[in-house]
């Protein structure tokens, strides 16, 4: 289980860590004015500082103890977590086989699991869906937007 407090000041630190970046990157692309105008750099450093106020903002409020929403002991379930998880997991799995199995067989890999595991649908169904799922992915970024996608290790292992 975990503290809603707790996760007030996980998101907190994660966006005030996000907002870091982007002041630091806005930085290295020049903020003010240039001769051309407004620098590059300038309005993503603004959004930048403002996602850090907002940040800092909102971990004052987990840190100092008031009677508020994040006052309530739980935020989230162990039954909750396991349904996260079950959304994230297969996600994380997906992103990280694109490099090597490439966008089609990844996410028809993906599409099954996603369908099948949980016994959403059935084998048949779900091996269905995932090879046309392929195939219009493939049909619309490589034949009709002529964008190709990360065909991945194995592909280039197998000379495609």
């Amino acid at each position: 289980m975990i503290s809603r407090r707790a996760l007030e000041l996980a998101t907190a630190i994660l966006t005030g860590s996000f907002g870091v970046a982007v002041v630091v990157q806005s930085l290295d692309n020049g903020i003010g004015w240039s001769s051309e105008g407004v620098d590059a750099g300038t309005f993503p450093f603004l959004t930048g500082i403002i996602i850090v106020a907002g940040s800092l903002y909102n971990l004052a409020r987990g840190v100092i103890p008031t009677v508020s929403i994040a006052s309530v002991p739980i935020a989230i379930t162990s039954l909750e977590l396991r349904r996260l998880a079950g959304l994230f997991v297969p996600a994380a799995i997906y992103v990280a086989a694109i490099p090597l199995l490439g966008m089609y067989i990844a996410s028809a890999a993906y599409v099954f699991a996603v369908l099948a595991i949980p016994r959403h649908q059935s084998v048949l169904r779900s091996a269905a869906t995932a090879a046309a799922t392929a195939l219009a992915l493939y049909v619309v970024f490589e034949r009709m937007f002529q964008v190709s996608l990360p065909h991945g290790a194995l592909a280039a292992a197998l000379g495609f």
